[in-house]
């Protein structure tokens, strides 16, 4: 079986079995503030689990990842979900794999515009931030408190993502 991952483009149902695309979708517009303010209403939920545990907002500023690039591993979060927002209209992509018996299966690679964000559900695999191109900002809403709340597998053998452009 090839190591080379294909590209996606990123759609509400390709990536559903991960969670959700956070993108402005006309079905879910509300008008607020007198009818000057369009509100696209609950995009996605934050899952958060455990006593003492909250969810904290921040900024990320990824580094652009160099293509060919090697996947050497997988994280998740059984505590919490994570959700990724870009802030600087670049694209990006986001690295998922469904479970296999406590471990990541072959990855999926999903090509997001940067007007597209996503909230990785709780307990699935993903690859850390991936920019490409340029430094981008990134809000990522996630979990805070106790536990442990970050799971790492590192594969035998890379998997490849080509040039994405």
């Amino acid at each position: 079986m090839s190591r080379l991952l294909s590209i996606e483009a990123l759609t509400k149902e390709a990536f559903a079995p991960f969670g959700s695309v956070i993108e402005a979708e006309p079905a879910s517009v509300r008008y607020i503030n007198g009818g000057n303010t369009e509100r696209f209403h609950a995009l996605a939920r934050a899952d958060v689990t455990g006593e003492g545990a909250g969810v904290i907002i921040n900024i990320f500023r990824g580094q652009p990842r160099a293509f060919p690039y090697a996947v050497t591993m997988m994280e998740r979060h059984p505590l919490g979900s994570q959700s990724f927002s870009p802030l600087d209209d670049r694209p990006w992509l986001a690295v998922v794999a469904e479970d296999e018996g406590g471990r990541p299966g072959r990855p999926r690679v999903f090509l997001a515009s940067g007007r597209q964000g996503v909230n990785y559900g709780r307990n699935v695999w993903h690859h850390p931030l991936m920019a490409v191109e340029a430094a981008s900002d990134f809000i990522v809403v996630d979990r805070e408190g106790p536990g442990n709340n970050l799971e790492e597998f590192f594969y035998d053998k890379p998997f490849v993502i080509p040039v994405p452009f």
